[in-house]
């Protein structure tokens, strides 16, 4: 079974909701478009964060690289949204580059 085939069987067993939902995501995904994330020169030092937040994605992606789990993330920081951490990673997907530079040089810090 091929990885489309596959997807084709989960999908099938979504929910309208949950279909909508991947639907948003997918299309996110290949337009480069992430409503969710920001940069304001004046916030968090200019770098994407969550909107509403003070939260730069960089931090997201090296919390889950460190091991933390999507839930985990959420009970942390109470103001994201589970729709938060899929623009996140999406953005992160993107703009891979800019955001390792980003975890490096908070490292280096």
């Amino acid at each position: 079974m091929t990885v489309l085939e596959e997807a084709e069987a989960l999908i099938a067993r979504l929910t309208r909701a949950e279909k909508a939902q991947l639907l948003q995501s997918v299309v996110r995904d290949l337009g480069d478009a992430f409503p969710g994330i920001e940069s304001m020169p004046d916030v968090s030092g200019g770098e994407p964060r969550i909107v509403r937040t003070r939260i730069p994605v960089w931090v997201l992606v090296q919390a889950r690289r460190l091991g933390t789990s999507e839930a985990d993330l959420l009970r942390a920081h109470p103001a994201l949204h589970a729709e938060d951490l899929v623009n996140a990673w999406a953005y992160y997907r993107a703009h891979r580059d800019g955001i390792e530079a980003q975890i490096a040089e908070n490292e280096a810090a």
